[in-house]
Order: structure tokens, then sequence, then C-alpha cells
């Protein structure tokens, strides 16, 4: 079997343009009819007129009398009229048909009770006065709603209304969805035992099939499949041969060795494209057989969401009857830079939030498998293919995956990775309830940059100035001469050598990593961690370049952990909170401050203010005591100015 290569990439506006080409929408779809009270969001497949005029009779718009009008002229202030209850005036709810002979009503409030029977107006009415006359909301035999109109609530009360109990609408187009993959296994297998190495859970047709849902279609999840091609193939062929629009086959679109997809579409219709210049999703597979198409997505979940969302998304809407969905736009400023690849547009995941006059987007992280760049994701930025990114500062335009107010609430904070910023995230709303935390993990020295050049509200930094001994404050008084800053401590935390359990290298400090045999994993440049390491190797007399993989950099204590646990190191410097999450051995080094810089002007911000709130909550502190490693006798405390 050969292997898929692309050697014919379209750009994604072409690609777009094939398959939307390649197809009679209209004819792929199908209508039904519905009562009104299951039509909402439906799209009419035909007109829809009036059975029923509405009011169907004279009614009273009023609480009051009805009258005929011309029996009232003359009455005024001066010259009261009475009536006669029963004879010239009839009591009527609003709603009631007015009495054969009347023409006006005359509200409660403007009438006057006499004896014997006997009501006083001090106005005349006029013909029609507070009366619904007959057809005046719709008339039988109008039109309601036109072809291709979305139903809203209110059109489905005025089709009742007007005598309409059954409307034709499109069909909820049913999409089928095949995963493939022999590595993958049901979550709920993966619910009663934990995955074998090498098994990945399935999780992609849960999340292709609500975004079908959301849509406006309908899915419909087949059997999985493995990595072979002719249980592919069959399984294809059997779902265009069922009651479904469309498919959607996840996986085994790439350029592996048991990537079958397009060969399978290939041998039952025609590949329309196959790889796409967009990243994430390159791999993606468009294809029509026996006159359905096919979408091939892959199968990273970004990849696979892109893909949807480009391709599988406006087809559902064509299949529905809908005008393709374009989300709202937002300029904002880029928080740090941001590089790009030519020769493909990329989707670039970003948090956004307000700071000062600007909305500052920060990249969140951008492989293709981080399903979490979405779920944290405000935005998306498309940087064209033949752009090679921006740099930190420059305007930019995001389509937005959230409301705008969302934007408009969150605190962002730019610098040094701490888990307790997770603590702080989840326990803003409860003082600030609609208040959300964008993080950006770039190292302390980039976060207080970003304070000067007014990309974040807030930094967080654990800077050790080598001469002084002191934390923090040197950088602060360097970096930021001219923008008034208090320095809050968030928390004193130890910092050590994060190891494999059980320690099998024996290490016992930062001097073992000058060994031979010895594999270590970093910090960037700039971060605290890193300044720590630097000095901590220069009191040693140890050369850097002398140290395993002391140019391997992760961005977070997490990041370093991981790659302890994995094996692809034998240690990595870090918190204990961090070893400890991991079930990593640790080997103290120091324990150091890590501190908030909040520029004054935030000071009185809400989102600012409620942040500083949660720090003064004793089972906050509790909280951050518990991950381990955590002193917190000075959480809340100013450091500086002094």
């Amino acid at each position: 079997m050969k292997r898929n290569v692309y050697l014919k990439m379209k750009s994604l506006a072409e690609a777009r343009a094939i398959f939307a080409g390649a197809f009679d929408w209209s004819a792929l779809s199908r209508a039904e009819l519905v009562a009104p009270a299951e039509a909402l969001g439906r799209v009419t497949s035909e007109p829809v007129f009036a059975r029923f005029s509405s009011p169907g009779h004279h009614g009273a718009a009023m609480d009051g009398y009805a009258v005929r009008a011309e029996s009232t002229f003359g009455a005024s202030e001066e010259r009261p009229l009475a009536l006669r209850l029963g004879v010239d005036a009839h009591p009527v709810n609003t709603g009631h048909p007015l009495p054969e002979g009347t023409d006006a009503v005359i509200m409660v409030e403007h009438v006057q009770s006499l004896a014997g029977g006997r009501l006083e107006i001090a106005a005349a009415a006029f013909p029609w006065q507070h009366v619904r006359r007959v057809g005046e909301d719709i008339v039988a035999g109008e039109l309601i709603v036109p072809h291709g109109h979305r139903l809203a609530a209110s059109d489905l009360a005025a089709l009742l209304t007007a005598g309409v109990f059954r409307a034709h609408v499109l069909v909820r187009p049913r999409v089928a969805i095949l995963a493939t993959g022999s590595e993958l296994l049901d979550w709920r297998d993966a619910e009663r035992e934990p995955p074998r190495p090498g098994a990945i859970i399935e999780t992609n047709s849960v999340l292709l099939s609500c975004l079908v849902r959301e849509a406006g279609g309908e899915p419909v999840v087949l059997e999985r499949q493995p990595d072979d091609l002719g249980a592919v193939r069959a399984a294809i062929d059997r779902a265009v041969d069922g009651d479904v629009a469309m498919l959607l086959v996840n996986a085994g679109v790439s350029a592996g060795s048991e990537d079958f997809t397009s060969h399978a579409v290939s041998a039952l219709g025609e590949i329309l494209v196959h790889g796409v210049k967009a990243m994430p999703g390159k791999p993606t597979l468009l294809g029509r057989v026996r006159g359905k198409p096919v979408v091939g997505t892959p199968g990273y979940p970004v990849s696979a969401w892109v893909c949807f969302d480009q391709f599988a998304r406006p087809a559902i809407e064509r299949l529905s009857g809908l005008p393709e969905s374009a989300r709202e736009r937002l300029s904002a400023t880029a928080g740090r830079r941001l590089p790009s690849r030519l020769g493909v547009e990329e989707f670039l995941r970003v948090h956004l939030g307000r700071v000062g006059d600007k909305v500052v987007a920060l990249p969140l992280k951008r492989g293709a498998g981080t399903i979490t760049s979405l779920t944290r994701a405000d935005g998306i930025l498309r940087i064209a293919s033949e752009s090679e990114g921006c740099e930190a500062g420059a305007s930019i335009e995001v389509e937005l995956l959230r409301p705008r107010s969302a934007v408009e609430h969150t605190l962002v904070i730019v610098g040094s990775h701490d888990v307790t910023l997770d603590l702080i995230a989840d326990r803003l709303p409860r003082h600030s309830p609609r208040a959300r935390v964008s993080a950006s993990n770039v190292g302390s020295l980039a976060g207080l940059i970003a304070l000067r050049e007014r990309r974040s509200h807030l930094a967080g930094t654990h800077l050790l100035a080598p001469e002084t001994g002191e934390y923090n404050v040197p950088y602060v008084e360097r970096t930021l001469p001219d923008v008034p800053v208090r320095l809050v401590t968030l928390a004193h935390r130890d910092q050590g050598l994060m190891l494999r359990p059980g320690n099998p290298k024996n290490l016992g400090g930062l001097g073992d990593l000058a060994r031979d045999d010895v594999t270590f994993v970093n910090r960037q440049a700039g971060s605290g961690t890193r300044v720590l390491l630097d000095y901590h190797l220069s009191r040693l007399g140890i050369d850097p370049e002398g140290v395993n993989g002391y140019e391997v950099e992760e961005y977070t204590h997490m990041a370093v952990a991981v790659q302890v646990a994995a094996g692809r190191a034998d240690a990595g410097l870090g918190i204990l909170a961090a070893a400890k999450a991991l079930g990593l051995d640790f080997v103290p080094v120091c324990t150091e401050r890590y501190d908030l810089c909040i520029p004054e002007a935030f000071l009185d911000d809400p989102r600012v203010m409620a942040l500083l709130e949660v720090l003064s909550q004793a089972d906050f502190r509790e909280a951050v005591r518990s991950l381990g490693g955590y002193h917190v006798e000075e959480m809340g405390r100013v450091q500086f100015p002094r």
C-alpha cells in the first residue's frame, strides 16, 4: 500500500470552493411536515400562508365598556353624558368580542357609575377606540414566513395563531461519523481500567457529534473500525448507502503506512481534495461517494475541529438551508511575538483580555493534539499563509469563540508559571462572578516586560538577584523604573531537583548535573527557575555547557515534571508541588519568594481587587499549603514599595 503524499495541496480558499461547488446541496436536502412545537430552529422548505385571520373578530383591547362611538358624541367635562348599562354600554374584558352594534371601548377607569344602572362619561369615544379589529395582526391568505426562513419562537406562535398546525421544514441533515484506528479505546472501557501503553481514548466521535448538533445536524455514530483497508472500505460503503446526507471519517487521512481512508474513498468514489495548506488540519480529505459528500478529518482533535469548522459545518448549514455562519471579529493587540510558518494558514488559539484601552491576545499551546487549547480559547487568530506571524504589540484581528463580554472581564496574568494560579482561576469568580483568568507562562522577566508595555494586568515573578540574594525588587527597579507598582507575595515555595521515582541515578543535588550519565531538562531563558539554576551552577563552578540537556527547554514546572516522569530526562529543576503531582522524588535546593507584580494603575480594577480578596481567604491559603512545598505566612504582604 502506497503512503499518501501531499503533492497537490490546496489553499484553504481553493479547497472550500471545490467542495462547495462539487454538490447540488439543495438536492441533497429533504423536507418533512412537523408541528410548530417541534420546529424551533428549523428552516422552512416552502412559504407558509395564514389559514385564519387574527384576530378573527373585533375584540376589546382594554377592560371597560363597549359602546357605539356615535352615541357618545358631545360628551365633555362640562356636559357629561349618561349611558344605560346593557343598552348603551356593555361590560367587556380585554380580548372579548365586541357586542353587535358597538365599535369602541371606553376604559373602565374613564367611567363613573351612577344609580339606577347608569354610567357617566366625560369624553366622547371615537370609532374603533381600544378595539383590535379583524385581521389587525394576520389576514387569512397572507404570507407568514417565506421559504428558507429559520423559525424562531415567535414564528411558531404566529403559525399557530394563523391556523397553521403543520409546516414543511428541511430535515436536520443526518451526518454519519466513522472513527478509525486500531489503537482507539472506548472511554467506557477506560473507565473500568487505565489504558494500556499505546492505547488512546477515542474522543473525536464525541467531539464531532457535538459539533454536528451545534451546526444543526443529527449525528449518527457508526461502529469504530480498525486500521484495515477492507474494514474501512466496507464501513464507508455501508454508511453512504444509509439514510445519511454526509459522512465524516475520522483519522486515517495522513501519510502513515496504516492510513487507509484516502484509498477507501478513491476506490468507492473520488477524492476532490487531499491536503490543505492549513495548520492544524493539513491532512484533510474531501471526497464524493455515490453523490454524497465525505469529509476525512485528521485524527488529532484540534485538526479535526479545524477541518470540521472549515468544511463540515458550512456543508451542514447548506443542507439545513442556512447561510454560512460567521463569527464576530474583534481587533486586538498581540501580547507577545507570534511566529508562524510560511505557506500554511495557521489557526492559532488565543486568550483575550482587556488591559486599559486595548484587548490583548495571548497564544495558547499550538499542538494539533492539545484539545485544552480549544477549551481555554477565547478566539482564533488566523495567520495568513504568506505571513511569518507578527511581533508583540502588533494589531491583529481575532474571531471570537466566546461572547465579547467575557473578554471585558478577563484578568490577564503574564509571567512565571505557578500551579497556584490555577487555584486563583477557580476561586476568582466567587468574589467577582464574571471574572476569568488568562495566564500566559513566558517567564518572570518577560512578564515584567509585558507590564512595561501594558500588555497585562499583573505578572508573576521569582527572580533572584545574584549580587544581593534578594528576590524580584532589583529586577522591578531595573525593568519598570517609570511604572509605579506593588509587589505582593503570593507564597514562598520549595524549589529542587525533580527526579524519577526511586532516584535511580542516586542524585543528591545540583552538583550531580555535571555527571556524564545524567540528563537534565531545563526551563526557558528569562524564567526565574532558569536564573536560579544559573546562579547555583556558577556558585558550584559548573559550566552550563557541561550539563546534558541544558539546552532542552520547557515553559512550566509541570512540563518539566512530565519529561522526567516519562523518562526523557533524569532530572529537572522545579517546585515540590509539581513533583508531588506526578509522583516524582524531590531533592530540595532552596525556598524562594514568588510575588505578583501589580501596576498601581490597576489596583482599583475589580478583577485585581477580587484577586487580592482571594489571597486574604484562610481556606485559599490552606488549599495552597496542601499542594506541598508552599509556605503562605506572607501571602498578601506588600514587599515593594517598602
